[in-house]
């Protein structure tokens, strides 16, 4: 092969799904887990950062979480971060701390847990296409500039594709893993 590195591309690939199933470890289920707020970013001194780099996360109790600001001025911006995060969570501020207490998973709020998943599969699938994408751009670019040949590219391509539906396939896996997790009574 010329200057395409297939398993570039397979790690690129691999990383789309570990960050799937990092999302994912946040939707928890029966008990609180300090996980639960990994996904929400709050707006910090200019620039968007997470939860976790402005406040200490703790759970003090199996259905409440415990966020300790760290910066006075922050207060008021973790507050929004946490209820902007489409994770259905309702901080009570208390100072420079906020208590969150963690709902009970009725069918609706199972319900939008499974949507929650749904949309980080969506996001882990385009992050694959993307993969996919640019491979498939630096092999017509590789087989155009005679590095590579013709049939090299296609059979590449036709690799890059595989490990495309293979990647999905295993989202797709994920997903109803973690939903059947979720619907769990």
């Amino acid at each position: 092969m010329a200057n395409f590195d297939l398993n570039d591309t397979k790690r690129k690939m691999d990383g789309a799904i570990s960050a799937f199933k990092h999302d994912i470890a946040s939707l928890r289920t029966g008990r609180a887990s300090a996980n639960v707020l990994d996904p929400v970013q709050v707006e910090a001194y200019g620039s968007r950062m997470p939860l976790n780099q402005v406040a200490n996360i703790t759970v003090p109790e199996p259905r409440m979480l415990m966020v300790s600001v760290w910066d006075k001025s922050m207060v008021k911006a973790v507050e929004a971060g946490i209820r902007e995060s489409h994770l259905g969570l309702n901080p009570i501020v208390e100072g420079q701390n906020m208590r969150i207490p963690l709902p009970e998973l009725n069918e609706e709020r199972r319900k939008s847990l499974v949507k929650v998943a749904h949309e980080y599969a969506e996001k882990a699938k385009v992050a694959a296409r993307h993969v996919r994408r640019d491979g498939m751009d630096s092999l017509k670019k590789a087989e155009k500039d005679g590095s590579m040949g013709q049939d090299e590219s296609r059979s590449t391509s036709e690799k890059v594709q595989k490990l495309t539906d293979d990647t999905i396939s295993e989202i797709d896996r994920l997903l109803a893993d973690k939903e059947k997790e979720i619907m769990q009574v």
